[in-house]
């Protein structure tokens, strides 16, 4: 590889959205007093979407403590692709790096990005997600569900054939600053705007990598209820994703769908027929023995009893709740031909 190549980023813009989630921005920005990283290369921005909380007094105390600029930018509320915007305007690198406010990160985080992206000379990188030992077991569960094959959760983003098309996603994504000039900033989007912007980039041609090394430790919804909302509104956020542009639906997207409206129909007749209770009952047997196993694996995996119990409720949440959202914005959007559909709003964000 020539010189030229190597010193082809020499600084990076992290940007980082936020609203009232000052308690997590301080988990993050922790974090980055152990990062292991040249601190004259990086530049770390809270683009703050019109929080009511202390986060800029936090970030301030911080300004402080870390070896580089962390900078506090405030906007009134319009939401987090706005306020990644905002972040790219403020931005003083040539490749931009997205997280959400709820991952930490490990020491060798950017060092494994700037590696791969001068390695492979890529123009943008998507990079995944998992937990850390400290987690509670609840989190660690939805991680499993999460990443999970049975659930497609693995589907965004790790090694090996996938299924459907992987899609860089904004809990750890990045991109050069003259992509995003030739691109242009986050759309509307409430839900799911960070793969129509990684469908945005794909479609530009540029080049993109998927960095396995590059793990940020995600906390995600720290409860089952708010775990539903989110999952229900990736399922709405597909079908928005789909009324853009079509080929970000792919058949795989709709087996939860699929999943749920089988299930309800096979419930119905069953009350009816004792031949489908009679198919029901055995596919019902089939769906516990998955979740079963699936939850001694998970035992073994993070050493909790817990998981026994914990993930073979979580998976189903996880399949049930985006099947749910997927049907409610199909219904809404395609059959009725109503405008965008937002699923669940309040104290939600990302």
């Amino acid at each position: 590889m020539n010189k030229k190549g190597i010193e082809r980023y020499n600084r990076y813009s992290i940007i980082v959205p936020s609203y009232n989630r000052r308690d997590e921005i301080e988990e993050l920005l922790q974090s980055f007093l152990f990062l292991e990283f040249n601190s004259d290369r990086l530049e770390l921005i809270i683009a703050d979407d019109g929080s009511e909380d202390d986060t800029e007094s936090l970030v301030k105390k911080y300004n402080e403590r870390l070896p580089f600029p962390v900078l506090f930018c405030r906007q009134e509320n319009k939401g987090p692709g706005a306020a990644r915007n905002m972040g790219m305007e403020k931005a003083s690198g040539d490749f931009y790096i997205f997280l959400d406010s709820d991952c930490t990160v490990p020491p060798d985080w950017l060092q494994n990005i700037d590696r791969n992206l001068h390695h492979y000379q890529a123009d943008a990188f998507g990079g995944r997600d998992s937990f850390r030992p400290d987690f509670p077991d609840q989190l660690k569960a939805i991680n499993y569900s999460m990443t999970s094959f049975i659930t497609t959760g693995g589907l965004r983003g790790r090694k090996g054939k996938k299924l459907a098309k992987f899609y860089p996603r904004s809990f750890n994504m990045g991109l050069s600053r003259s992509l995003a000039e030739k691109i242009g900033g986050f759309g509307s989007l409430r839900h799911g705007q960070d793969i129509e912007y990684s469908h945005r980039i794909i479609k530009s041609g540029a080049r993109i990598i998927y960095i396995d090394e590059s793990v940020v430790y995600h906390k995600r919804r720290t409860s089952i209820k708010k775990f539903f909302r989110q999952v229900f509104n990736w399922g709405v956020a597909r079908i928005n994703l789909f009324k853009i542009d079509s080929s970000m639906l792919e058949p795989l997207h709709a087996a939860p769908a699929a999943v749920t409206i089988l299930t309800l129909i096979l419930i119905l007749f069953s009350i009816f027929s004792s031949t489908v209770w009679s198919l029901f009952r055995w596919l019902l047997l089939a769906g516990v023995i998955i979740l079963f196993l699936s939850g001694v694996h998970a035992a073994f995996k993070y050493r909790s009893l817990r998981m026994l119990y914990l993930v073979p409720v979580i998976m189903p949440i996880q399949i049930f709740g985006y099947g749910l959202g997927f049907i409610s914005a199909y219904f809404y959007r395609v059959i009725l031909g109503r405008p965008e559909f937002t699923g669940f709003h309040k104290k939600y964000y990302h």
